[in-house]
């Protein structure tokens, strides 16, 4: 391979990172943006010399550059990769930069693909007693039906929480677990964002 100037790692820095995060290259007008420029020439000029050197390949599709051999090499090893999610918002999980906080390498004994699964931060101490502390991080499966008793993330009348789920003579509200905390019985709407499935904690 041959040498890159600073401007030409920028961009080849920011491709492999934009094919890891979504499956696929950015376009001229992402990268345009991205590097604050005015113009396609000066993207176009760089990406040329990336082709030249070896560093990337150009196809036929509409974004125009074959995913990487590095990324490919990331892709398809045994770990998956899962956004921590700093703030879910009322329709859902959103993969966007403005919610991502970061991204984390899991096992495949804790979440069987990419799609449908995210992380989210603990804050509190509302459910101690069911193992789940503060600062400890909650895997959820945004795609799994909720039943009586999971530990669900949930928007409860604009706030998110995590809590037990519990139906109870057709009434649906959220336990705590603990007993400082009182019962979350929604005013307005509880919709359930996912259910947990696995919990990963880290020791400093």
């Amino acid at each position: 391979m041959k040498f890159l100037t600073p401007k030409q790692e920028g961009v080849l820095k920011y491709i492999e990172k934009y094919q890891m995060k979504h499956g696929s290259s950015p376009t001229i007008r992402e990268m345009r943006e991205h590097f604050n420029v005015n113009s396609d020439n000066s993207i176009l000029k760089h990406l040329k010399a990336l082709e030249e050197k070896g560093y990337i390949n150009k196809d036929d599709t509409p974004r125009g550059i074959k995913i990487l051999d590095s990324v490919k090499r990331r892709l398809e090893s045994d770990s998956i990769k899962l956004p921590l999610l700093g703030f879910i918002p009322a329709g859902g999980p959103i993969l966007t930069e403005e919610y991502i906080d970061s991204w984390y390498d899991v096992g495949p004994d804790i979440a069987s693909k990419r799609e449908g699964f995210f992380l989210l931060k603990v804050i509190g101490e509302s459910m101690i007693n069911a193992g789940i502390f503060e600062g400890d991080i909650v895997v959820v499966n945004s795609e799994k039906s909720p039943r009586n008793g999971d530990i669900v993330v949930a928007l409860v009348d604009g706030q998110n929480t995590v809590k037990r789920y519990i139906v109870l003579n057709g009434t649906h509200y959220l336990k705590a677990e603990n007993p400082a905390y009182s019962d979350i019985y929604p005013e307005n709407e509880l919709l359930v964002q996912g259910v947990v499935t696995a919990l990963l904690r880290y020791y400093r």
